[in-house]
C-alpha cells in the first residue's frame, strides 16, 4: 500500500517543543542507553520516533505508544553525541499525541500558542471571579460577612453542585478524547485483534499504574517518580475532597480533622512539589528541567496560585475572618476553575488519564499478538503506513 508522509512533520513538532530531532542521525545511543529499550523491557526507541518524526511518517506515529512509555529520565539526552534531545522529543510528542486525541482542537491550539492558553485561563477565571461574586452580591442572598452556615456567602451545596456539574463535563469530553486515542492505537490497519478477555484481564492496570506509577520508579533515578507520584496524589486527594467532602472543608472555623488533615497533606504536597519543579527548571539542573513548554509554565503557575490561595483562604476562616476568607474563595476558585476546565482534558493533566491507558492498551497488544502466534492459521492484518 502506498504510503503517504508528512514533509512538514517536523516543523509542526517544533512548535510541540522537538526543536533538535534534524540533528539526530540514528546512531542508536539514545535507545541503548534507554532503560526501557527493547532490550530491557516494553519496546522504547526514542531513535525510532526520531527516525518516523524525520520521514513524516504521521499516521505511524499517532498510532503509536511509545512516547507514553517514556518518562524522560533524560539518559538518552546525555549520551546523545549531537545534542538531539531525544528526551524531549519525546516529551513533544505526548504533547503532539495529545492534541491528535482531542477532538475539539483546544489541545492544539493551546500547545501551539501560549497566547491562546493564556487568554483562556484569564477569560475563564474573569467569568468565574464575576460569576461567584454576582452570585453572592445579588443571587444567593448570602451575606459577605457569613463563611459557612445559613446565609453563608458562598453555600457549600451552591460549589458542590457547581463542581459536580463542571466534573461531569469535562470527564465526558476527555472520555471521547481516551476514545479516540483507544481507536488510534488499537483500530488501525496492523493492530493485532484483540480478544474480549483481555480487556477484563488487564483492566487492572489502569488504576494500579495511576496510583503507583510504578513503571516510572523502575528509572535509575528514582527522585523524579517520588515527586511526580507525591505531585499526583496530592492533586487527587484534593480533587477527592472538594468533589466528595466539600461539606466538612467548608466547616469551620474549627478544625475537622478527619477531612482537614488530608486537605493539608495534599496542600502541602502540592505547593512542595511544584515549587521543586519551579526551582529545577529555573536552574535547568536536570535533563528533564532543561527545556520547558511554555504549558509547563502555565500548569506549574496555576497549580501553586490555587495550592496557596486554598491555604490562604483556610487560614483566614480560622482565623475568624469570614469576609476577606469569602474574598480569597472566590480568588480561589478563579483558578480551580481554569485549571481543572482547560488543564484537564487538553494540556498537561490529561497525560494522567493517558499514560495507564497506554499501559493497559500494550498490554492488550501483547495479548493480541500472543493470541496470533497460537494460531498460526490467521495471518495479521497488512500494516498500513498513512
Amino acid at each position: 500500500m502506498a504510503v503517504r508522509a508528512n514533509p512538514s512533520l517536523i516543523e509542526d513538532l517544533q512548535r510541540y517543543g522537538a526543536h533538535d530531532v534534524v540533528k539526530c542521525y540514528q546512531c542508536g545511543n539514545c535507545t541503548a542507553a534507554c532503560h526501557f529499550s527493547p532490550s530491557q523491557g516494553p519496546d522504547v526507541s526514542p531513535r525510532r520516533c526520531a527516525r518516523l518524526l524525520q520521514i513524516g511518517l504521521e499516521g505511524r506515529i499517532r498510532a503509536d505508544l511509545e512516547p507514553w512509555l517514556c518518562y524522560y529520565c533524560g539518559e538518552c539526552s546525555r549520551q546523545c553525541p549531537r545534542g538531539a534531545e531525544p528526551g524531549e522529543t519525546m516529551m513533544s510528542l505526548r504533547r503532539w499525541l495529545t492534541a491528535q486525541y482531542d477532538f475539539t482542537g483546544i489541545s492544539r491550539l493551546f500547545y501551539r500558542s501560549w497566547r491562546a492558553e493564556l487568554t483562556a485561563i484569564l477569560a475563564v477565571a474573569l467569568l468565574t471571579g464575576l460569576g461567584f461574586l454576582g452570585y453572592g452580591l445579588f443571587f444567593g442572598g448570602g451575606n459577605l460577612h457569613v463563611y459557612d452556615g445559613p446565609g453563608a456567602f458562598l453555600p457549600s451545596s451552591v460549589v458542590h453542585h457547581f463542581d459536580w456539574f463542571m466534573a461531569s463535563t469535562l470527564s465526558a469530553v476527555l472520555a471521547v478524547n481516551c476514545v479516540r486515542m483507544w481507536y488510534f492505537t488499537m483500530r488501525g490497519d496492523g493492530a493485532p485483534h484483540v480478544p474480549a478477555w483481555a480487556y477484563l484481564k488487564y483492566l487492572v492496570l489502569l488504576p494500579e499504574h495511576f496510583f503507583t506509577q510504578k513503571r516510572y520508579r523502575e528509572c535509575e533515578q528514582k527522585r523524579p517518580w517520588v515527586i511526580h507520584l507525591v505531585l499526583m496524589l496530592s492533586y487527587v486527594t484534593m480533587l477527592v475532597l472538594i468533589m466528595f467532602f466539600l461539606k466538612d472543608m467548608q466547616h469551620g472555623p474549627e478544625v475537622r480533622w478527619p477531612a482537614h488533615i488530608f486537605g493539608y497533606l495534599a496542600s502541602l504536597g502540592l505547593v512542595v512539589t511544584a515549587s521543586l519543579a519551579v526551582y529545577g527548571r529555573v536552574k535547568k539542573n536536570a535533563p528533564h528541567h532543561r527545556h520547558s513548554h511554555e504549558s509547563d509554565w502555565m500548569f506549574l503557575g496555576l497549580l501553586l496560585f490555587v495550592a496557596t490561595t486554598g491555604i490562604l483562604q483556610h487560614v483566614l476562616h480560622r482565623l475568624g475572618l469570614p469576609a476577606a476568607a469569602n474574598v480569597a474563595y472566590v480568588v480561589h476558585l478563579m483558578g480551580v476553575v481554569p485549571m481543572l476546565a482547560l488543564e484537564v482534558p487538553f494540556s498537561k493533566w490529561a497525560h494522567l488519564a493517558y499514560r495507564p491507558l497506554a499501559l493497559y492498551f500494550l498490554a492488550l497488544q501483547q495479548a493480541g499478538q500472543a493470541a496470533l502466534r497460537a494460531r498460526p492459521d490467521r495471518a495479521a492484518r497488512p500494516q498500513a503506513v498513512t
